[in-house]
């Protein structure tokens, strides 16, 4: 058997003090996650950013940085997963467009309010990634070498 990290990205939007979430119907509960995805193939990781979070949320957005690079194991599959946070910025929001079948749907949501619900947490990426674009340095897109 082959171990094998799976690449994914997330996308932090901030407006306002709010923060776009997603509710995803998982393991027979909702929980609220970043818009987040797997890396597809040909596809860089910042454009993986941007079109989850469309597919996930019907918004257009500019990446404005690097949150951070995670790496995490799910308890429930034993599944590593390398984590790419993006901080990003609203730009448009596409009503018309159709969410994935597996969000619920996209709302925006303050950290108190995440915060009140722990077992409504996809993980504990979700609050951790909050808190560490809360409390900086946002890194340069630069970083990121495709």
């Amino acid at each position: 058997m082959t171990w094998q990290p799976h690449i994914t990205v997330a996308t932090l939007v901030e407006d306002q003090g709010r923060f776009l979430f997603v509710e995803e119907f998982k393991a027979g509960q909702h929980v609220f996650n970043q818009p987040a995805g797997h890396l597809e193939p040909n596809e860089t990781l910042a454009q993986a950013a941007l079109r989850e979070t469309l597919e996930e949320t019907a918004w257009e957005v500019e990446l404005t940085g690097l949150v951070g690079i995670y790496l995490y194991t799910a308890p429930s599959n034993g599944v590593t997963y390398q984590r790419i946070c993006f901080a990003a910025r609203p730009v448009r929001h596409r009503p018309e467009l159709s969410l994935d079948s597996d969000i619920v749907r996209a709302l925006w949501m303050t950290r108190e309010q995440l915060l009140a619900d722990p077992t409504r947490w996809r993980s504990e990426l979700v609050p951790r990634c909050l808190d560490d674009y809360l409390a900086g340095p946002l890194h340069s897109l630069a970083l990121l070498r495709d």
